[in-house]
């Protein structure tokens, strides 16, 4: 129930307020937000199987997060930035549905 009341204020937070994205920060945001919601969504799925531990959400979320914008910056380094940056939307965009179908099945089930 905390983490429902946090993300609720969150979100009223972050619409009352509008922060400001640095320019240099703004090719991260979104593939730091995808990540964050494959892990959502896995965290979502692992509850439903009962197999969810919170020290493994944690870690997965930032490290997800971390291995994201890691990619993407590389990619920038590399001069394929926005090639990278399509690969990994991909490939979490991916894990995202798969992680939804599987929660689907799990609801739907009985």
């Amino acid at each position: 129930m905390i983490a429902i009341i946090g993300l609720v204020a969150g979100i009223v937070l972050g619409v009352l307020v509008q922060p400001d994205v640095p320019v240099a920060l703004q090719p991260y945001l979104p593939i730091a937000v995808v990540a964050a919601l494959d892990t959502l969504a896995g965290g979502l799925r692992a509850s439903l199987d009962g197999a969810f531990d919170g020290h493994v959400f944690i870690t997965s979320f930032l490290f997800n997060v971390l291995i994201a914008a890691f990619l993407v910056f590389l990619g920038d380094q590399l001069g394929v930035g926005s090639q990278l940056s399509t690969a990994v939307i991909v490939v979490l965009g991916i894990r995202i549905f798969s992680n939804a179908a599987a929660i689907r099945r799990l609801l739907f089930r009985s």
